[in-house]
């Protein structure tokens, strides 16, 4: 019978097994991300996909812009100028998206009423994200009462559709531009304020807020300095989420005789206009002012989608996959 080796003089110690273990391991984890990952739907060019849709989005947003400003001067023409020899003539070199009921040029209508709407979204937006960005702030910041107060609002607000809300403070004034305004702003607040409560919340958990308010700093100091900073990229991606959405609402109560006046060039006032020529065959007062409600918004929003992603690494990191 041999004798038992010493642990002195042991061939193969705990010591010297440790780095063996460590590399099994380190494979096992890496087998196990593989087969985690194999489970997952892998998005392949989803990273191509992502750089052509902000490409695409980015042109259109530019061509809308230059429009918007140079079609107006290349074109010298009176969108209210009235011309009854030339009512509803099809696209032409004169009149290359027609002429409406009045013999007016729908093209420059189209601007007029595209410029008219860019304003309404990109103000109203403004307002309700700076609504939002405060309330939600106040609401996590100040927690208890206060918190479910605002929370309390906001659920009841949500509960009623935008539109009757818009509708309803609307109807308090006449026609115009600022009140199809003022009816957005104070309607679009409700998920601003989601946003930004939530992520006060969680950043009012980080070490530097404590030091904050230790070092004998007030809410309103906490707030300004450290946390409203932080949100900001948050808060302006809701009030680039919201121009398309106040666009819309813009047309939806123009086409109801609730926005704009009816002599203002408004895509909405127009669709309303020529919903009689449609059924008569004149297609061109119709689809032209709804192509120049579609395309801005959905450029916009292409744009709104690539910053969200940009926000978001997780989402970023899987679209490159």
């Amino acid at each position: 019978m041999s004798p038992r080796p010493s642990p002195a003089l042991d061939p193969a110690p705990k010591n010297a097994r440790a780095p063996e273990n460590a590399r099994a391991a380190a494979k096992a984890a890496i087998s196990a991300g593989k087969a985690g990952r194999a489970g997952r739907p892998v998005r392949r060019g989803g990273g191509a996909r992502h750089v052509l849709r902000l490409r695409v989005s980015a042109v259109l947003v530019a061509l809308i812009a230059l429009g918007v400003v140079l079609v107006p001067v290349g074109f010298p023409l009176d969108q209210q100028a009235v011309d009854l020899r030339s009512t509803l003539e099809g696209p032409s070199w004169t009149h290359p998206f027609g002429t409406d009921g009045n013999g007016r040029d729908v093209l420059l209508r189209c601007v007029y009423g595209l410029r008219v709407s860019l304003l309404v979204g990109l103000v109203a937006a403004l307002g309700s994200a700076v609504i939002g960005t405060v309330i939600g702030s106040a609401a996590a910041l100040f927690g208890g009462r206060v918190d479910r107060l605002v929370m309390r609002v906001v659920d009841t607000f949500s509960a009623v559709p935008h539109l009757m809300l818009g509708i309803f403070i609307v109807a308090m004034f006449r026609p115009g531009v600022w009140p199809v305004v003022m009816s957005i702003g104070l309607t679009h607040w409700l998920s601003t304020t989601r946003i930004v409560r939530a992520e006060v919340l969680s950043l009012r958990a980080r070490p530097f807020v404590d030091a904050a308010i230790s070092g004998g700093a007030s809410r309103l100091r906490v707030a300004t300095r450290h946390l409203v900073p932080a949100v900001l990229p948050q808060a302006g991606l809701a009030a680039v989420l919201l121009v398309p959405h106040a666009i819309w609402h813009e047309t939806a109560l123009s086409f109801l005789g609730l926005g704009l006046p009816s002599h203002q060039a408004s895509l909405g006032n127009m669709i309303s206009d020529a919903r009689g020529t449609l059924l008569a065959g004149h297609w061109w007062p119709t689809l032209f002012p709804g192509l120049f409600i579609i395309v801005p918004t959905l450029a916009i929003a292409g744009l709104a989608g690539a910053w969200r992603e940009r926000l978001n690494p997780r989402r970023r990191s899987e679209l490159m996959l």
